[in-house]
Parts: C-alpha cells; sequence; structure tokens
C-alpha cells in the first residue's frame, strides 16, 4: 500500500511539471490551469457510466478509512515528504490515524481519475487539478492538527497565531502569497553578485562583465556564460563560496557573463533573433579581447534556448567554427511528453497569451514568478503558509530564494517567439525554427556538448534535458546531478574532508532512453563543478599570462560588475 501511495505522490509531481509555452501562457494571461473545472466535469462524467467501479471504490475507501482509525492502516507518505516529518506524526495516534485518512482519501481520488475513462489529455489536468486540492487539504496546513504548531500555541500562549494572522492580512490586503524569503539582509554587488569585474560592453539588450583574474596564468580559449532571460544571471555568481563564477575564475577560467536588461514596454520587440545577435556581438566582444579564435559557450535554461537556437544558425551559415564547445545548463530543448505541456497547451491560448504579452509589451516577472511557484505548491506556498501564519516565524533569510523573488519581465516578442519554440517542439524538427533567418537543424551543431539537468527539477524534467542533449551532432557529456532546477546550479564542492550529500551521474555520449541511463549509470559523490571545469580545460587551450587589466581599448572597462542592469526593477 506504502508503494501506491508513493506512487500517486509522484504521479502528482510528473503532472506538475509543466512546458515552456504553458508556463509563459498562463502568465501571460493570469489564467492558470491547474484548477479549471473541465476535467473535474469529464471525470465525473465518466464515473457516472460506471458506477459498479466507483461503488467498489468507496467500499475500499470505507475500509481503509476503518483501518486508519483503528490504527491497522499501511498507508504512509511518500519517501521525503517534509511535511509529515516530525516524530509525532508516527508516535501519536491521533496524527497518525489522520495522516493515513488523508493518504487514503488521496489515493482514492487518484484511482477514480485513473477508472474514469477519459482521454489523457484530460486525465493528466483532473491530477493536476486534484493533487493542488489535496496538497491545500494536507492536514499540516490546519493548526489543529500540525504538531509544531500546536507546540508553538502552547509555549506561546497563542501569540504565534496572533502574529501570524496580522501577517495574512496584510498579504490578502495586498494580493499576494507567503513570503518566502527575508530580503533584509541581501544586496546586490554588496553580499550577492560580489565576483570582481568591470562592464566591458552595454547595449540595449545587455551589460558584458569580464572577471578579474585570480591565478596568475589563464587558459588560452575564454567561457561566455549565457544566463536564463526569465531571471537574472547572479544564480551564477550567487555568495562567495557558492559562486560557479568565483569557482572557474579560481580555476584559470577566463570569465565573461552577459547581464541581461530587464526589458519595458519600449523594449517589446525584442525577440529571439534580437537576443540571439545580442549573444553574437558579446561572443566576438570576448573573442577580441582575449585574441582568441573561439569561445566556450554556457547557457541556462532560457538562455539555453537561445543559444542553440543561434548554433543553429551558425551550422546552416558555416560559422560554427568560432564556437569551441557548448554546456547547456537545465535547459531543454525537446519538450515532447513536458508534464502538462501536451496536455494543457492550446493554439487558442497560446494565441490570446502572444496577444495579450503585445498589448503590454512584456510578460511581468511577478506573474511568470507565480507561474513557477504553483508548480511546487507544497514547497513555495504551503509551507510558507505553516511558517509565516501559522508559528508565526519571520521567512528565513536565503541567497537563492532572494534571487528567486528579484523577478524581471520578459519582453513580448522573446515571449512569442518560446511559446512558437514550445508549442511546435521546433527543435527537434529540421527547418520548423528559424533564427537570423536560418532554418536550424540541431543535428549540424556538431560542436561538444556538456549538458546537465537536476533529477528533482519541477521546471526542466531532466528526461527531456536528456533527450535534448541526443539531439546534437557533436561529442556529449550528459550530467545528472542530484538535486532541482537552482540547486543543480549552486552546487559548488564541499571542503576536503566534510561530508557531502551531493551526487550525480555522468554518461558520455548517451544514446539509449531515460530509464536505462537512471538505471545503468553509477552516482558518483559531490559536485559535478570540478568534471566539468576538467572537460573545459581539455578544450581551453595552453596557459597564458593573465591579463593586467580587463578589457581592451575597444571595449574598456565602464563600470565595477554587477553593473547596472542587474539592478533594475
Amino acid at each position: 500500500m506504502a508503494d501506491t501511495v508513493t506512487g500517486r505522490v509522484a504521479r502528482g509531481g510528473d503532472a506538475a511539471r509543466a512546458g515552456l509555452d504553458v508556463m509563459l501562457a498562463d502568465a501571460a494571461t493570469g489564467t492558470p490551469r491547474f484548477f479549471a473545472p473541465g476535467p473535474a466535469v469529464k471525470v465525473a462524467a465518466g464515473l457516472a457510466r460506471r458506477p459498479g467501479g466507483v461503488a467498489r471504490r468507496a467500499v475500499g475507501l470505507t475500509g481503509e478509512l476503518a483501518r486508519a482509525a483503528t490504527g491497522r492502516s499501511q498507508l504512509a507518505p511518500a519517501t521525503g515528504d517534509r511535511r509529515f516529518a516530525d516524530p509525532a506524526w508516527r508516535d501519536n495516534w491521533v496524527l497518525r490515524d489522520l495522516l493515513a485518512g488523508y493518504l487514503a482519501v488521496g489515493e482514492a481520488v487518484d484511482r477514480l481519475i485513473g477508472d474514469a475513462g477519459v482521454d489523457w489529455r484530460t486525465e493528466r489536468q483532473a491530477r493536476l487539478a486534484a493533487s493542488n486540492v489535496m496538497d491545500a487539504l494536507a492536514p499540516t496546513n490546519f493548526p489543529w492538527s500540525n504538531p509544531a504548531v500546536l507546540r508553538e500555541i502552547v509555549n506561546t500562549g497563542g501569540a504565534n497565531l496572533a502574529t501570524g494572522l496580522r501577517r495574512m492580512a496584510d498579504d490578502v490586503a495586498h494580493a499576494r502569497l507567503p513570503a518566502t524569503v527575508d530580503t533584509r539582509g541581501f544586496e546586490v554587488g554588496g553580499n550577492l553578485a560580489t565576483s570582481s569585474g568591470s562592464v566591458v560592453l552595454r547595449t540595449e539588450v545587455l551589460e558584458l562583465i569580464h572577471y578579474r583574474p585570480q591565478t596568475a596564468q589563464v587558459r588560452e580559449t575564454p567561457l561566455l556564460v549565457i544566463p536564463p532571460t526569465i531571471n537574472k544571471y547572479y544564480v551564477l555568481d550567487l555568495a562567495p563560496g557558492r559562486s560557479l563564477i568565483e569557482y572557474l575564475v579560481a580555476q584559470g577560467q577566463q570569465v565573461f557573463t552577459i547581464s541581461w536588461r530587464n526589458p519595458d514596454h519600449e523594449q517589446g520587440h525584442f525577440d529571439l533573433d534580437t537576443y540571439a545577435r545580442a549573444v553574437v556581438e558579446a561572443r566576438d566582444a570576448v573573442a577580441a579581447i582575449c585574441k582568441a579564435d573561439t569561445v566556450h559557450l554556457a547557457a541556462a535554461c532560457s538562455g539555453g534556448i537561445i543559444t542553440s537556437g543561434l548554433l543553429g544558425h551558425l551550422a546552416g551559415s558555416g560559422e560554427l567554427g568560432s564556437v569551441a564547445s557548448l554546456t547547456l545548463m537545465v535547459c531543454a530543448l525537446d519538450n515532447a511528453q513536458a508534464g502538462t505541456v501536451s496536455a494543457l497547451a492550446t493554439r487558442d491560448l497560446a494565441a490570446a497569451a502572444v496577444a495579450e504579452s503585445a498589448r503590454k509589451g512584456y510578460v511581468d516577472g511577478q506573474a511568470l514568478a507565480g507561474v513557477f511557484t504553483w508548480l511546487r505548491p507544497n514547497d513555495l506556498v504551503w509551507s510558507y503558509v505553516v511558517n509565516n501564519y501559522l508559528l508565526g516565524k519571520e521567512p528565513p533569510a536565503f541567497d537563492i530564494l532572494y534571487w528567486n523573488q528579484d523577478t524581471v519581465r520578459m519582453a513580448a516578442g522573446l515571449h512569442r517567439d518560446f511559446i512558437h519554440v514550445g508549442l511546435e517542439n521546433a527543435f527537434t524538427q529540421p527547418g520548423a525554427l528559424e533564427v537570423l533567418e536560418t532554418p536550424v537543424d540541431m543535428s549540424a551543431v556538431d560542436v561538444d556538448l556538456y549538458a546537465i539537468a537536476g533529477i528533482s527539477d519541477h521546471i526542466v524534467p531532466w528526461e527531456n534535458a536528456y533527450r535534448s542533449a541526443q539531439l546534437f551532432g557533436g561529442d556529449t557529456r550528459f550530467v545528472l546531478a542530484r538535486s532541482g532546477h537552482i540547486q543543480a546550479l549552486v552546487n559548488p564542492p564541499a571542503a576536503e574532508g566534510v561530508p557531502t550529500r551531493s551526487s550525480y551521474r555522468v554518461a558520455s555520449d548517451p544514446v539509449g532512453d531515460c530509464e536505462t541511463f537512471l538505471a545503468e549509470t553509477p552516482k558518483l559523490p559531490g559536485s559535478w563543478w570540478p568534471d566539468w571545469d576538467r572537460w573545459l580545460a581539455e578544450r581551453s587551450g595552453d596557459l597564458r599570462p593573465a591579463p593586467r587589466s580587463l578589457g581592451n581599448r575597444r571595449f574598456r572597462a565602464q563600470a565595477k560588475a554587477p553593473g547596472t542592469y542587474v539592478l533594475a526593477h
């Protein structure tokens, strides 16, 4: 029985993985499809045609609830479900039986959806909606059935509820979700994004930052980092000791990064071609500054979509030789079977989303953040309902969560093009996508590829990243980290002698399916950062004396890192 419940939770999590076009359509229209009533109506109609099956499920649920009430239930929450980590859920018979009853209802609902005989699209939508409802009704979300809250009531005389009630009233008045982070202790350029460097190029689209070398010698071939366009770049230069850029500079890599402009209505025309041209301009500047023939490109998430499209253009135009290698971080080009993407995406809604973003000139960053939040409601909504409102505590001061709430807008033109990429799954079909007037065929992109994904990524399913890596025509190294979307990137090596929970799997030139890779590839302990650094070093030429200054005569240092674009709201 426990395995069955674990399966239910796993399916719910899988259903909550949305494709790029789904998330962008929801953010633009303000119409989250997680709670649409249509699927429930269809499931109810399907069950009405099968009264015998419904009756059997009702009898089974009644029996399971009876076992829960008498302490005989064998149901258990999914492994790793932190909501029920408190020992009281095992040791207190009232709470134990309440939990078993909750799990029994969830299992019954899941099985009834399967019994309804509806089409796969409706079933996927219904499971997603049911998962959200069951998450909201979890006994941990109520003060009378959460053991930690009950203890706090006793310890504070109920002051925690009074504090939480005031905080909840303020959030409701401002129509906002509970805060996930205490922002008071963070400053971009103060204790975040602190790697030493200078802006050496500023355009309407980007600032290019050149980082100061920290070693006497540097590698010949430089590295250009292309961050997401949906978030600010400093997730890759977070805090000292947790910065990927800091780590790479310390290894002797010549590192540059793009910091995208936060677009407003006037930049609504920025599209995929605009950003691809900007990457070319940045790459050319890096090559000129370092006097290098080729440049490594490392692109994350939506930045990877842009960069992959650009490489498709370069391959088609015979200019791919300017790229030394490509690294894709938590990036999916193949969106087939992308959770809710196939089930929720419709052309009518996509058209409405594009029209709405075109009217405004952008998609609001807070709207995008809201869609990402509801993909993980237990982690990003209900846990903070408990912490902020029921326990009356301040949210944590955590650098990743600070970065997560520091949102940016998405230009309407890029939004339109990303919707097309996701809806058509364009990267998987040669010629279905054009970048800079060149039809894209990813199999012609034969540069060496390093692809990193996170096994628990709720935004980019690792299976999609795995299949995406197989689209390229060059030598590929695929790495699967033991973490989610952001923790896969913020994954510094542990100090020597310090135990670590980090691990990763590696496959060279993956050709099999995802299940085979997962079953046959052993875990390696530690962070993937050193593995990537070694991979880059093998492709970075000789060592040379580190430059004494940043930029050059043409691309002069004009402002200290982190620049100005990252500070704009």
